[in-house]
């Protein structure tokens, strides 16, 4: 680039950053946007998206106009800024990618975890209750198969709705471990 060019466009930069020359950086924006997504093309192949991180590039410096540091020359402040932008958004892709992978991954896990008929589902469960002390197993059944209230539970039993509050907490603290793989499933159920 030669030195006028190189001095017009530091100018510009001058202008956009000490006067919020609006003028400046419609010039700057109109200069150097065709370029710009041309050279954000090597990175990324699709056009609306190489206009969208020029666009971006172009934003950023108009929002940070007063704080900007350029310490290179403006034309490569603009190509670090559209690279730095094609670098993200291809990061993005990819963790995108790898979420949506992830996701078919877990619901095809899922559709076969939901392949338990309801009699088995009901046997895990009675296996996992079974394994509880039996006065805290019967609060629990009290509570959620028998829609007891913890009163009435505390009051049939003769003990305190705190001690029924424990013993409901211990028992899912038991069933979340026993079940862990089915818990989905088991929220129909309890």
């Amino acid at each position: 680039m030669e030195t006028g060019k190189k001095n017009q466009m530091e100018q510009l930069f001058w202008r956009i950053a000490l006067h919020d020359d609006e003028d400046a950086f419609r010039s700057l924006f109109l200069d150097f946007f065709a370029p710009l997504c041309v050279f954000a093309n090597r990175y990324v192949e699709n056009r609306e998206t190489c206009e969208d991180i020029v666009q971006d590039t172009f934003f950023r410096i108009w929002k940070n106009r007063k704080t900007l540091e350029i310490n290179t020359s403006g034309r490569n402040f603009l190509l670090t800024g559209v690279r730095n932008g094609c670098i993200d958004y291809l990061r993005k892709k990819e963790r995108e990618l790898l979420w949506r992978q992830k996701e078919t991954h877990d619901r095809t896990v899922s559709d076969t975890e939901e392949l338990y008929t309801t009699a088995e589902l009901e046997h895990l469960l009675n296996k996992s209750l079974a394994r509880l002390p039996e006065h805290i197993r019967l609060v629990f059944e009290q509570n959620r198969f028998e829609g007891k209230t913890y009163a009435e539970i505390a009051a049939g039993q003769h003990i305190s709705v705190k001690t029924v509050e424990a013993y409901m907490t211990k028992a899912l603290k038991q069933l979340r471990v026993d079940l862990k793989d089915y818990l989905p499933l088991f929220s129909l159920f309890l």
